[in-house]
């Protein structure tokens, strides 16, 4: 048997037990996702082309309006340690992972910084 996959799909389980089990697992995933969506929507400097009924909680993909910005936007969320929101090569923009390890104080903190980015370049 694959002993090793087995073992880390322990260590898995019982770390979303540790959680509060799935319930409380979607349910930070929602809070998540809620708080950068708002902050996306909430201002013209950022474009979400995806439909709100279409929306993923673990990938936010979003695009700067002005994409001369990009650099600039991604050097910002380095300097706050927000790292690896480039977006796909084939797709451009940027991509926010929300993935169940990340904590919602995470989400905030890139919430934070899209309002301050919005605020200095909108």
């Amino acid at each position: 048997p694959p002993t090793w996959a087995i073992y880390i799909a322990g260590l898995t389980f019982k770390w979303i037990k540790a959680q509060g089990g799935v319930a409380a697992m979607d349910a930070r995933a929602a809070e998540k996702s809620a708080l950068v969506y708002a902050a996306l929507d909430a201002t013209e400097v950022y474009v979400n082309r995806v439909a709100p009924g279409a929306r993923s909680r673990m990938n936010v993909p979003f695009w700067l309006r002005d994409e001369s910005l990009n650099d600039v936007f991604l050097a910002g969320a380095r300097e706050r340690g927000l790292l690896a929101l480039k977006g796909h090569k084939s797709v451009g923009g940027m991509r926010a992972s929300l993935y169940n390890a990340t904590p919602v104080d995470g989400a905030r903190a890139l919430v934070s910084y899209l309002n301050d980015f919005a605020a200095r370049h909108g």
